[in-house]
């Protein structure tokens, strides 16, 4: 009877600590910020350097001269390359650090360390996602905007253009320079210097007109006479002969002026293009650094809990 009695006692002293730690460890989260936050620290601090070693190796492969140097393409396909690498190398780092680094869990099924170690690299790759995007927000935020800016330069073009093109307006003399002062000069070239004594005058007005028929898209035909006029009286032509050259230099005018508008379009294009691939690589990138911190953080916990055990 004693000897029973002394079994139970000890069974039940020997039962006590053990659902103690059991009741102590389901109140303790299964999540060790610190392991988190060395992990995302080291895969921040080496995705700047892969950054920077991928600007001088990027820079060192570009140059001014024609024919020399690496093409458009291959720097985009190079910066997406060393982009997702970039994301897998540093995320990979700071998962498995997450994971080995992490607090033991004693008692907890296989299934549940697993899922745990998963979100320790998730979770390490977005705390190093968010300090990464807090440096270098600039960045990201000149990559967003480059097509909407690429967009608005191209719609604004034809104005600047058109007043770079004629200079200032209130000049008494010059005729500024541009495409448009080109041919308005053009109108009065002559092999006899006119006589008058304020030709900037006329200058003015003809640029004036050519401003506002640019603008409409024709001439008008008074305009067009008046036109005439001027340039006969100070080049010696037939009101004819100096019509017809006001309808040539007219027409060049407005092809010079639609050839810039419509390369302005293909340089926005462009632009659009390479901001949204730029986007898109990221993004993949992104996907690839979560889904390797994952997997390193699996590998990073099995090689501790092996190596306590």
């Amino acid at each position: 009877m004693q000897d029973d009695q002394a079994r139970q006692s000890k069974a039940y002293s020997a039962t006590v600590p053990i659902s103690s730690a059991k009741a102590t460890e389901e109140n303790v989260s299964g999540v060790s910020w610190a392991a988190i936050f060395s992990g995302a620290a080291a895969a921040a601090a080496l995705s700047l350097i892969l950054v920077i070693l991928g600007f001088g190796l990027g820079f060192s492969a570009v140059s001014p001269w024609p024919s020399s140097g690496a093409s458009a393409t291959t720097i985009s396909i190079s910066t997406a390359i060393w982009l997702a690498l970039t994301q897998i190398l540093a995320s990979g780092l700071g998962g498995y650090l997450a994971g080995r680094l992490r607090v033991r869990w004693t008692d907890v099924q296989s299934d549940e360390v697993y899922f745990r170690d998963t979100a320790h690299g998730m979770l390490s790759w977005a705390v190093a996602t968010l300090v990464t995007a807090a440096f270098l927000g600039s960045a990201v935020s000149g990559i967003a905007s480059g097509g909407a800016q690429a967009a608005g330069t191209m719609a604004s073009t034809a104005a600047p253009l058109a007043q770079s093109a004629m200079g200032k307006m209130g000049e008494q003399e010059g005729g500024g320079s541009g495409p448009v002062s080109y041919f308005v000069d053009s109108l009065f070239r002559s092999e006899n210097p006119p006589t008058q004594e304020s030709p900037a005058r006329a200058q003015a007005e003809a640029t004036t007109i050519f401003l506002r028929s640019m603008s409409t898209g024709t001439l008008e035909p008074n305009d067009k006479i008046y036109l005439g006029r001027l340039v006969a009286q100070r080049t010696g032509l037939s009101q004819p002969d100096a019509e017809k050259r006001i309808d040539d230099l007219f027409a060049q005018a407005q092809r010079t002026v639609e050839e810039t508008a419509t390369k302005a379009r293909e340089l926005a294009d462009e632009a659009r293009k390479a901001a949204a691939a730029t986007a898109l690589w990221a993004f993949v990138a992104l996907l690839c650094g979560a889904f390797f911190a994952s997997l390193a953080a699996v590998w990073g916990g099995r090689r501790r809990d092996s190596a306590v055990a």
